[in-house]
């Protein structure tokens, strides 16, 4: 297998502030993920760089969203990328490409848990405290409207992030990706009926976390 390609992974890191480039670098943007995967084995840079920029922002938000931080998202989301790269030639397209991303995504953000949670990982509760400093720094600046959405979006992300590992990312892959019951219990090697229970008792948990929100 040839060597990842240099440019194409920090390339995906900085699509954020330049869709200019998107446009013009994706002119078979019609390929299917299974064809790009077909070209990645052969070595293909190009097609390397396309399926990142389909999906870097799914990745990315992914992690962010299980880790509550933009900087380990981003090289966590790297090497996903990175394991795709070097994995390509074994690819076999058995389910959606989605279902392996994820798949490949769920390990390492599990790994990443379970190594934060041996050194105390930042509460729940911190990470509360910190979207709301975030948002009282300019209150000027926004309605009061915008205001109290900033900050019921950042007691639904702080909630969302006090979930147990698995039932957060259920919640992430069904809220935010829409994935389906069918594809969740792909990733997370569970059955759809698990998948359901993991669910509800995470809704359970959200409303009662957030019933002063709610009762507003």
């Amino acid at each position: 297998m040839p060597s990842a390609p240099v440019a194409a992974i920090p390339y995906f890191l900085k699509m954020e502030a330049d869709h200019s480039s998107t446009a013009a670098d994706s002119d078979d943007g019609d390929d299917s993920d299974f064809a790009l995967m077909e070209r990645i084995g052969s070595g293909d840079h190009a097609a390397f760089r396309q399926l990142v920029e389909r999906h870097q922002h799914a990745v990315i938000g992914t992690v962010a969203k299980m880790l509550g931080n933009a900087a380990e998202s981003e090289d966590i989301a790297q090497q996903v990328f990175l394991r795709i790269w070097r994995h390509a030639k074994r690819y076999r397209p058995e389910a959606k490409f989605t279902t392996y991303l994820f798949t490949i995504t769920r390990n390492l953000v599990f790994n990443e848990t379970r190594r934060k949670s041996r050194k105390k990982e930042v509460s729940a509760d911190e990470r509360a405290e910190n979207s709301h400093q975030l948002i009282a720094a300019s209150p000027d600046r926004q309605p009061d409207a915008e205001i109290l959405q900033a900050e019921l979006q950042g007691a639904v992300d702080a909630a969302i992030a006090g979930l147990p590992h698995t039932q957060r990312l259920a919640v992430v892959l069904r809220r935010y990706e829409q994935l389906s019951y069918e594809e969740i219990a792909a990733v997370l090697d569970l059955s759809v009926s698990a998948v359901k229970s993991l669910l509800f008792r995470a809704r359970t948990t959200l409303r009662e976390t957030l019933s002063g929100y709610l009762e507003g």
